[in-house]
């Protein structure tokens, strides 16, 4: 029941505004291990600090503005500045994975209450 609330609550306070969501950098990651939501880096899976896990969000370069929509399914980063780490082949999508980082905006899709 708590984890559906909190995710009720998230989503309200990413849709309330106008200016819903988060702009800043994005970086992006492989894993060979377990996510902290016990599933593996997936082709469009994301790492974000407080979003609910199965939550979906669209993800924009500033640069070239090239989108995907990735699904949260781990924490982080954990590194300053950062809003959101993207698997490897979001980053290809994004066109940014030769330079490492780049400058997007993090929107939401939808969010998933997780009842358990």
């Amino acid at each position: 029941m708590r984890k559906m609330f909190i995710g009720a609550v998230a989503l309200v306070a990413l849709t309330g505004g106008a200016e819903a969501g988060w702009v800043g950098k994005a970086s992006y990651y492989k894993l060979g291990g377990r996510t902290a939501s016990g599933g593996h880096v997936g082709a469009y899976t994301a790492a974000h600090r407080t979003l609910p896990f199965g939550s979906r969000v669209r993800v924009t370069n500033l640069v070239n503005n090239r989108s995907v929509v990735v699904t949260i399914n781990d924490r982080g980063p954990f590194r300053g500045g950062r809003v959101i780490d993207v698997s490897a082949t979001a980053a290809d999508a994004l066109g940014f994975r030769s330079a490492g980082v780049a400058h997007v905006k993090v929107e939401p899709v939808s969010a998933i209450a997780e009842a358990q």
